[in-house]
């Protein structure tokens, strides 16, 4: 890694910007509004700093402050919080409200309000609450701090992406990840050549708080664009009047690989191949005891580092962060860097009357992408062969050679060969921007005009070498490719809030109505297809370039009757140009009801908090990847279809599938919910039962012969349903001054179901097939069926004899000779569709948080149940013919599944078994904190250290390396390390 000085200059500016302070006392007590009482051990704090204290028995505290600007912030668990700038005062006397948690503001669509005003099912995580440790990207900071809501990292290589579900996925073939929303700009939810994640290019330190809009109450204000739920993302704003201060982070990290598949060992393959093999595989062997798993992974070091300036000139609050990150992974060679820069402008003028909100962030990211063929490669690689040859050919790596003493076109590679052959680099450069002006009118009190104007530009490149010799493209001279993207979404929102109380009739009402404008633009220039010498492999072909627009009207209306009746009704039209104008514009309504039964008569006096929710709504899924999938759009044929006039070969023109009458899903959404608070509202619980129902689902489905100019087209086929229940539970066990335990627990249960799907009738087809699996072309174990779950598995039913699986023994299901693959005939044939989903029916999530004088200590654990998962790894790799698919020309490595089985062969039937289905539940450790905060350790300059482990542990029955993958399918994915942390913050 190289030495980045900029860090050292930083540094050396931090501590020159030390200065000292003449120190003030000030004295007081604080006390319950309601009844005068003192309130023990309440937490006093010089915002920005470090410096606080606490109450004692009789309510009075005393605290040096810098100086007079100085603010100090009163806060007691159940009570809401005071901010009381110092001034001249010495003596400051404050009383506490109780409600601090019913009063918090939450952020929702185009407009904030107070937990207690929610009518609709939203869940906010704040920072103090977020995931520890080495976070590369901003969903990490919230996984397993939601009900409802399952997050899934698509692998642990550096910088990777993450698979979000909010009460399951609602589509087949569209998207399924729900809107995000960046400080008030829609994000696209695309991906970025070049980029491992869209989103790793925002820095998580940036972050303030996460809210997720799950029901269609809360998020049809989205309209076509919220069938899968709304992330709200807050970024950190600097804070009015307040001193300049500097603050320095750093998180330094050690990963490593936790669990490897269970290959055989060299000894292990050649005892095995000496007993059960020929003349000619026992030649093969080698004398040499390599281990490839442990070659090709390493121990990786990482490093996070962020310094941020902030503070307030008068009515202009600021914020800079300046990040470097480097993430190394624990695959040889995979490497993730990236370097931001965040700017936050809040100034007001007029008297506060006119405010600007201006947000500008900038990221890049160099990404070196180490060939992940190498994991299976380990796996299956004669461990008995050295890594290197004796020779120089192939980059000295050890290769199967065919007879004319080429590499073996059939063999696998070396799997440091293709590490260490293969360069394939890119480099992404993001800004995210918005300037938000709110005004608000002195002669219109309550009014507030808001435009908002954003922006979200991305431009990629990337490169991918391989040398000439390198035996993975030996064939073709090597590879030497460039690729480029430039993506461009461009916002302009224009809305407007009035708000009135209208004491005679005990009402309030908030009205807001708006007009949104956002065009997404893409641009990625055709590139030929070249070997290292430079010659065209494939040509140019034609450059992409494509963008759609969405217009929409909207509006809400929050409506409070004497504080106890809430209702909220909102409307959304939207108008894409993906679609025809005959089903361009869509209508989402939803309309939400609350009573705060706590605040009738008869619950008066009763230290009880209860508020029931239900709530109704439609939402839109429009994210289809394709712009104009109504066009009939035409392609340039491959080089394989050209059509000959003459001598000369002219590459023709094909037409394109297409459907004229295509439109977006529509998800129609019921939620019940019930929230609870006791002690104070030290103890709460919410409980919500949801039913989602998915109509005019996009999938890829069969069409008739002659109908399309495809044999498959994306169209709307049919209905999908999700429904749940989810529970939430926070208790505040111990809050005394010196001593703090807090406990935060969900359960979510969802059941996804297939309930129709339209097919051809000349087709009758039962489904849909997907899951493709390695072992053949076109093989797939699973199947979007009715009155099923999405994914289903499609398999053979194993037989069994004393407890063992039968070798080539399956249940015969349709009674004909022969067992015979599904869609054979149209029909199943003798597969079955299993009765196990490969997405959990439960999945729960578990904190706690302590803190004891300067120390503090928290831990995540995280469950889910029910799902069951495809074995791929065993299934390739458990059947003696596996170690000579070609007949003595080269030897491949089994896992130790072969010894629960021995069987001897192994084909397309085997491969889809039932046997190689297991259960996936597990539990595990996210992360276990523990921090220490030495206060002020110099003049001014406050330090805190941590340390953390993420991924600690695992419980599971899974054979595998790790049950937690998407859809239900494990194939050689890049494991989750371990991560050992220690982070340094520094104030001043």
């Amino acid at each position: 890694m190289k030495f980045d000085y900029r860090w050292v200059v930083l540094s050396l500016l931090f501590f020159v910007c030390q200065a000292s302070y003449a120190q003030i006392t000030v004295s007081g007590t604080v006390t319950d509004a309601e009844n005068g009482e003192p309130l023990i051990g309440a937490s006093i704090l010089v915002e920005g700093t470090s410096t606080g204290t606490i109450t004692d028995f009789d309510g009075k505290f005393s605290l040096n402050v810098p100086d007079e600007t100085a603010i100090i912030r009163f806060s007691y668990t159940g009570y809401s919080p005071q901010s009381v700038p110092v001034g001249t005062q010495r003596v400051i006397e404050v009383q506490l409200a109780p409600g601090e948690l019913l009063d918090e503001v939450v952020v929702i669509g185009y407009g904030t309000t107070q937990t207690k005003d929610l009518t609709g099912s939203v869940v906010a995580v704040n920072e103090e609450d977020f995931q520890k440790g080495n976070m590369s990207t901003p969903e990490q900071l919230v996984v397993g701090k939601v009900a409802g809501v399952k997050i899934t990292s698509n692998s642990g290589a550096p910088g990777a992406g993450s698979r979000i579900r909010i009460r399951g996925g609602t589509s087949l073939n569209a998207s399924n990840d729900p809107l995000i929303v960046l400080d008030g700009v829609p994000l696209d939810n695309n991906g970025i050549d070049g980029a491992a994640n869209p989103l790793n290019l925002i820095n998580p330190n940036d972050i303030a708080n996460i809210t997720v809009l799950k029901d269609a109450s809360a998020a049809a204000i989205y309209g076509s664009r919220a069938a899968n739920g709304v992330i709200l993302i807050t970024t950190k704003k600097g804070k009015a009047s307040s001193e300049f201060q500097v603050s320095l982070s750093s998180n330094n990290s050690i990963s490593s690989v936790t669990k490897l598949v269970d290959a055989l060992t060299a000894d292990e393959f050649r005892q095995l191949v000496n007993e059960r093999g020929t003349e000619q595989q026992i030649a093969l062997l080698g004398d040499a005891n390599t281990n490839w798993q442990e070659e090709i992974y390493r121990n990786a070091f990482s490093t996070q580092n962020n310094l941020t300036l902030g503070g307030g000139i008068e009515a202009l609050p600021y914020r800079l962060n300046l990040e470097y990150f480097h993430n190394a992974g624990v695959l040889q060679r995979s490497q993730f860097d990236r370097y931001s820069a965040t700017l936050n402008l809040s100034p007001t003028f007029l008297d506060e009357q006119l405010k600007f909100d201006l947000n500008g962030k900038y990221g890049r990211t160099e990404n070196f992408f180490a060939d992940e063929g190498a994991i299976g490669a380990s796996v299956v690689f004669d461990p008995t062969k050295p890594v290197y040859s004796d020779t120089d050919d192939f980059g000295g790596y050890y290769e199967w050679l065919a007879n004319n003493g080429n590499p073996n076109p059939l063999a696998p590679r070396n799997p440091l060969g293709l590490l260490y052959q293969k360069e394939d680099e890119s480099s992404v450069n993001r800004f995210l921007g918005n300037a938000k002006i709110d005004y608000s009118p002195v002669f219109m009190p309550g009014f507030t005009a808001t435009v908002n104007m954003g922006m979200d530009l991305a431009r990629s490149s990337g490169t991918v070498f391989i040398p000439e010799d390198a035996a993975s493209n030996f064939t073709r001279g090597g590879t030497d490719n460039y690729y480029e993207q430039q993506k461009d979404n461009k916002l302009l929102e224009v809305y407007g809030n009035y708000e009135m109380d209208l004491p005679g009739i005990d009402s309030r009402f908030d009205v807001t109505a708006g007009y949104s404008y956002q065009n997404w633009f893409r641009y990625a220039p055709a590139q030929p297809e070249l070997n290292v010498a430079g010659d065209t492999i494939e040509a140019a072909g034609i450059d992409f370039q494509t963008e759609n627009t969405l217009i929409s009207f909207y509006g809400r209306l929050n409506y409070n009757l004497k504080e106890k009746y809430l209702i909220t009704l909102t409307l959304r039209r939207d108008g894409s140009s993906r679609f025809s104008p005959e089903t361009r514009w869509g209508l989402f309504p939803s309309a939400a009801f609350a009573w705060r039964i706590s605040e009738e008569d008869f619950m008066q006096n009763s230290n009880v908090y209860i508020k029931l929710r239900g709530g109704y709504g439609v939402t839109g899924q429009q994210d289809i990847g394709n712009d104009y999938p109504y066009i009939p759009n035409y392609a340039l044929g491959t080089l394989t279809a050209q059509y000959q006039f003459g001598d000369v070969f002219y590459t023709v023109l094909r037409p394109d599938g297409y459907d004229a009458n295509i439109k977006w899903e529509e998800t129609t959404s019921y939620n019940i919910g019930l929230d609870l608070g006791f002690m104070n509202n030290r103890l709460n619980t919410s409980l919500d039962l949801y039913y989602k129902l998915t109509d005019d689902l996009l999938a890829i489905v069969p069409v008739a012969a002659g109908t399309n100019f495809t044999n498959q087209i994306f169209t709307n086929v049919g209905s999908l349903e999700n429904k749940g229940v989810e529970l939430t539970l926070n208790y505040i066990a111990i809050d005394n001054g010196t001593t703090s335990l807090e406990f935060s627990a969900n359960a979510s249960y969802n059941n996804n179901l297939i309930t129709s799907l339209t097919n051809s009738d000349e087709l009758q087809d039962p489904g849909i097939l997907v899951g493709g699996i390695p072992g053949g072309v076109g093989n797939t174990i699973q199947i979007h069926t009715e009155n099923f779950p999405a994914f289903s598995y499609l398999v053979y039913e194993h037989m069994y004899q004393d407890g063992m699986p039968v070798e080539d023994g399956y249940v015969d299901q349709d009674g004909e000779t022969g067992i015979t693959p599904g869609r054979a005939d149209l029909g199943l044939g003798d597969q079955y569709i299993f009765d196990g989903s490969p997405e959990p029916t439960v999945f729960t999530g578990f904190s706690t948080y302590l803190t004891y004088n300067r120390w503090s200590a928290s831990f995540t654990l995280r469950g889910e149940f029910g799902q069951y998962i495809y074995n791929g790894v065993a299934a390739q790799r458990s059947f003696y013919q596996a170690v000579d698919p070609q007949s003595a020309t080269y030897l491949q490595n089994l896992t130790s599944a072969y010894y629960d089985t021995e069987f001897a062969n192994g084909d397309v039937t085997q491969f889809l078994s039932d046997y190689y289905l297991e259960r996936g539940d597990f539990v595990r450790m996210d992360n276990i904190t523990l921090g220490y905060d030495f206060g002020e350790v110099a003049n001014n300059m406050f330090l805190r250290l941590s340390a953390s482990v993420q991924n600690a542990f695992l419980i599971t029955s899974y054979s595998g390396i790790d049950p937690e993958v998407v859809e239900g399918r494990d194939d050689n994915i890049y494991p989750r390390p371990r991560i050992f942390s220690l982070n340094l913050n520094l104030s001043l």
